[in-house]
C-alpha cells in the first residue's frame, strides 16, 4: 500500500499504534507538542518541524526568511500548548553545491528570531542531502494549570482565532508572528479549553480539535476574518499557513474577552454537540457541510 493512499495523518496514526510510553508520558503524539513530566508545579513540552526545499520554501526566497520560519514554526507549537520555549536543536540536510553564505544566511535569521524569544539554540546535526532541508526539535516548559491541548473543547464553547486568515503562501509564511505573547495573555486571564496554530487551514485543524474532543462545530461565514491577501473563503477555510491560534472558551469567557482583548481576537463560531456535525452557516443563512480540507503532505 502506498503512503499517498492513506496520506499523512493516515500514517501517523497507523505509526502510533506501535508507540507504548511510560507514565511520564502526559501526551504523546496527536498535540502539537508532546508533554512530559517536569516538576511538580510544571511540564515540559516538545515538539519538531521539518522544512524542505521544494514543499516548505522555494530556493529563491530570501534565507534569512527561510531561516526565521523553520524556528517560528516549533515556536507556534509552543504557543498552541501555552509554553515558553527555551532550548531548540537544528539539523540541516545540505546539498553539497550549496553556498556557505546562504547557510549562514538562514542561520542568521533563525538566530534573530531566537533572541527575541528567548530561546537558545544548543546544538544539531548535520548530513549531505538532496534538497536542503531544516529541521528544528524545540523544548519548552508550561504550568501544570496553563496547559492547553486539543482536546478538552465542549457545547457551547465559542470559537477564535488570533487574526485574519488566508492569504498567507503569498508572504505572510515567512514572516509571521508566533502567538506567544497571545497565547499567555489567554491562559493567564481566560478559561480556555482548547487549542490549536492553524498550519493546515482552518478547516482541517479544527476538524483535529473537533475529532480530539468529540465534538461538533458550526462556524459563520460572514465572522470569519480574511486578510488582504485572501482570494477567497475557500483560501480562509484551507489555503493553511497562518499560523494563528484557534481555540475556544466557554460564553462568560468569551464575552469578557471581547472586551479586554483590543479587537485581536475574532470569535467565529461555537461548539455543537458531536451528532452535529461541522457546519458552516452561509451569509444566506443556510447551513453546509464543511469538508475538513486543507494542507496535506501525501
Amino acid at each position: 500500500m502506498k503512503i499517498e493512499k492513506i496520506g499523512e495523518f493516515g500514517l501517523i496514526k497507523r505509526l502510533s499504534r506501535f508507540i507504548k510510553n511510560d507514565a511520564s508520558v502526559i501526551r504523546g503524539p496527536g498535540d502539537d507538542c508532546a508533554v512530559v513530566a517536569y516538576d511538580k508545579t510544571r511540564y515540559m513540552l516538545l515538539t519538531c518541524d521539518m522544512l524542505v526545499e521544494g514543499v516548505d520554501f522555494t530556493a529563491r526566497q530570501n534565507p534569512e526568511l527561510i531561516g526565521r520560519k523553520a524556528l517560528a514554526v516549533s515556536l507556534s507549537d509552543i504557543a498552541a500548548c501555552s509554553g515558553v520555549p527555551r532550548y531548540a536543536l537544528v539539523s540541516l540536510g545540505l546539498p553539497a553545491a550549496v553556498s556557505v553564505e546562504k547557510i549562514e544566511k538562514i542561520w542568521r535569521g533563525m538566530n534573530r528570531l531566537a533572541r527575541a524569544f528567548g530561546l537558545n539554540i544548543v546544538g544539531g546535526d548535520m548530513s549531505k542531502a538532496a534538497a536542503l532541508t531544516i529541521d528544528v526539535s524545540m523544548l519548552g516548559l508550561v504550568e501544570k494549570k496553563r496547559l492547553v491541548t486539543r482536546g478538552r473543547a465542549r457545547a457551547g464553547d465559542i470559537i477564535f482565532v488570533s487574526g485574519p486568515l488566508g492569504g498567507s503562501i503569498r508572504g505572510k509564511h515567512l514572516r509571521f508572528i508566533p502567538r506567544l505573547k497571545e497565547a499567555r495573555f489567554l491562559t493567564a486571564h481566560f478559561t480556555v479549553h482548547a487549542m490549536i496554530d492553524i498550519s493546515d487551514g482552518l478547516a482541517q485543524d479544527l476538524w483535529h480539535i473537533l475529532e480530539a474532543s468529540r465534538v461538533g462545530a458550526v462556524l459563520y461565514e460572514k465572522m470569519i476574518p480574511q486578510s488582504r491577501q485572501c482570494l477567497c473563503l475557500k483560501d480562509a477555510l484551507s489555503g493553511g499557513e497562518d499560523f494563528e491560534l484557534l481555540f475556544t472558551v466557554p460564553p462568560k469567557d468569551a464575552l469578557k474577552l471581547l472586551s479586554k482583548g483590543q479587537g485581536k481576537y475574532y470569535p467565529i463560531g461555537f461548539i455543537t454537540g458531536k451528532d452535529l456535525g461541522f457546519r458552516l452557516a452561509g451569509a444566506n443563512g443556510r447551513e453546509t457541510d464543511i469538508k475538513p480540507e486543507g494542507y496535506r503532505h501525501f
